[in-house]
């Protein structure tokens, strides 16, 4: 049943006990201070609604997200920039800290913020396709992750390989991120989204109180960690994000998005 939510950015889909989330931004799904609001305001009512017991995030075929959208967020002025930043790494928390299951439907390229809405949750099945590339890349267009970010890499693939990839920008195919524990199980395009399904109807035969205290215990240290110094790393990326270098970078990368449109 689609619920009708006035929601610009994402379709609302209820089932019995459940929603599917289609992120729904364009083509690729890119993430701009709009999306990121509306997710927020939906995790967090949510977690409130007693009638929802989880949420699958799902894409769109060939896009889970493409991650931050340069061609608006490059534009926006310095105000703008750090409320964007602050509040993707508050959905991020949030996303982390959600009590009840959720999971990825990652249905094509997942890259960079993508990659992180992806990582949040507790199980990811992604479309097979050796074109399709998942992973942090954020320092190839001149962003520099957090600390938390090494933390919530590497409580996936491991600190050895989170530390490597993340200081060489290191995009994935599904097979090599199944194979490191990036993603939990591969798919094809028509079937990701049953199997996220069928997933959660599994987490869902489970009592939903012990269910929750479990993954709250399990997710205490990365959550900390998240959270940890928010402000203070919130002040080094945005004086990092307004650097010249920064901003050449980017603003390449801004030159050749246009020449492809």
């Amino acid at each position: 049943m689609k619920t009708d939510t006035g929601l610009k950015t994402l379709n609302v889909t209820r089932k019995e006990n459940y929603l599917i989330v289609q992120l729904d931004r364009g083509k690729a799904n890119v993430l701009n201070q709009e999306m990121i609001d509306e997710l927020r305001e939906l995790i967090q009512v949510e977690e409130e609604n007693e009638e929802t017991g989880g949420i699958i995030l799902n894409g769109k075929p060939h896009f889970f997200s493409g991650g931050v959208d340069l061609l608006e967020v490059y534009y926006y002025d310095s105000e703008a920039i750090r409320n964007f930043w602050g509040s993707f790494i508050e959905l991020s928390s949030e996303m982390l800290a959600f009590s009840k299951p959720m999971i990825a439907a990652i249905t094509g390229h997942s890259p960079a913020g993508g990659c992180i809405l992806a990582s949040v949750c507790d199980y990811r099945v992604m479309t097979k396709g050796e074109q399709y590339k998942i992973g942090l890349n954020e320092i190839a267009v001149g962003i520099a992750p957090r600390q938390s970010i090494l933390h919530l890499y590497a409580s996936l693939i491991g600190k050895r390989k989170a530390y490597q990839y993340l200081l060489e920008g290191h995009l994935m195919s599904p097979s090599e991120a199944f194979d490191v524990g990036l993603v939990d199980e591969l798919s094809e395009m028509e079937d990701t989204l049953k199997r996220a399904e069928a997933k959660m109807q599994q987490y869902l035969s489970l009592p939903g109180k012990a269910f929750r205290q479990t993954k709250r215990a399990l997710r205490e240290e990365l959550i900390a960690q998240m959270r940890h110094n928010h402000v203070a790393d919130l002040d080094l990326l945005h004086k990092q994000l307004m650097s010249e270098e920064s901003r050449a970078i980017m603003g390449k990368v801004v030159e050749f998005l246009k020449s492809r449109k």
